[in-house]
């Protein structure tokens, strides 16, 4: 399916190198997976990661928030991915690396 907006199509092709990406719509933007595992949103021309207890510090640290798709809504297991971050696609694919391992880590706590 095509994506409805250009750059969930560019956030989608810039993770291909993790292997077996795919997306589907929700929250009227894109979820992004890894072999079946949820790892990445895309909504409103950002891009937002996976987190646990093991990696929310660092976003946190970087000052980025949760995932809000909504003024009443907020998940707090996705987090804004930093520009720079953006901006370098090795560090690009390392964060998502991790966010993977943080949606297999949390499915396995349940």
């Amino acid at each position: 399916m095509k994506a409805a907006h250009p750059w969930e199509d560019e956030f989608a092709a810039r993770l291909l190198a993790l292997g077996d990406v795919s997306t589907r719509s929700m929250f009227g933007g894109r979820a992004i997976y890894q072999a079946g595992t949820i790892f990445a949103l895309a909504f409103a021309g950002r891009l937002y990661f996976k987190v646990d207890g093991e990696s929310r510090g660092e976003y946190e640290a970087r000052g980025m928030g949760p995932f809000r798709p909504s003024e009443r809504q907020t998940l707090r297991s996705y987090h804004e991915v930093p520009a720079d971050v953006l901006g370098d696609q090795e560090a690009l694919l390392a964060w998502a690396a991790e966010a993977v391992l943080a949606s297999r880590r949390s499915a396995r706590r349940g």
